[in-house]
């Protein structure tokens, strides 16, 4: 767990300064990298789908770790191929970081937003899954869709079970969605826990530390829905705080 102390005054206004630059950084580059690479996409077939992502999180990677001083720690390794990776979500870091850390991959949203200009359409022309919050079975059934789609096409699926972002240390269960992603694909499911919360909170100001992204072991398909569901939930918990876990 990142256990980061609550900074005081100096810490806490450096790092507010630190975090203006990023976003002056970042959304600048945001600015000039999401349309190239929505209209890349579509003068070169498969341009979209393969790079612009990757490029766009490549410059977040490089924001945050060197303006912010966020740096990020792989422990394991993340295996390539179709798989259903479920992660533990708490903070916007790791939602974007799923373009760097995965090959094409396709990852559940939330539906709103696919209403940001011009980033919206170019998520949605990567595949992204957009899933409104509801949970009603049109919902459920577009995403299981696009999901299998995916799968077909080799592309890892991504979720984060939770269905939303979650506070540090608290372990809540995992939405409807996930048992019906897993029931459908027959893919193994990869856990994943980053410990993101503390230096990348949910408010504006972010703070210097490392985050630990640790992967777990492999949960095989074909399980009953509540044995598949206890074991994901256990995995990411534990990943994302070993100490306890141990």
């Amino acid at each position: 767990m990142n256990d980061r102390a609550a900074p005081g005054l100096p810490a806490t206004v450096l790092a507010l300064v630190r975090t203006i630059l990023f976003q002056i950084a970042f959304l600048g580059g945001s600015l000039l990298l999401v349309p190239l690479a929505l209209v890349g996409g579509l003068v070169v077939p498969g341009l979209l789908l393969y790079n612009g992502p990757k490029l766009w999180a490549g410059w977040f990677r490089l924001c945050s770790r060197w303006i912010t001083g966020v740096r990020l720690n792989v422990d394991g390794t993340i295996p390539a191929g179709p798989h259903l990776f479920a992660i533990k979500h708490e903070s916007a870091y790791e939602a974007i970081m799923t373009l760097w850390l995965f090959e094409r991959p396709a990852v559940v949203m939330k539906a709103e937003l696919r209403n940001i200009p011009i980033w919206g359409m170019a998520a949605a022309r990567h595949g992204a899954i957009f899933v409104d919050r509801a949970g009603s079975s049109g919902m459920l059934r577009t995403m299981m869709k696009a999901a299998a789609s995916a799968s077909a096409a080799a592309r890892p699926v991504v979720i984060f079970p939770e269905g939303t972002r979650v506070a540090p240390g608290t372990m809540p269960p995992l939405a409807a969605g996930f048992a019906g992603l897993y029931k459908i694909l027959k893919l193994d499911v990869v856990p994943i826990a980053l410990d993101t919360g503390t230096v990348w909170p949910k408010g504006f100001v972010k703070y210097p530390g490392t985050v630990h992204l640790r992967v777990g072991d492999a949960i095989p398909a074909g399980l009953p829905r509540a044995d598949v569901e206890t074991r994901v939930h256990a995995a990411i918990n534990a990943l994302n705080n070993p100490e306890r876990a141990a």
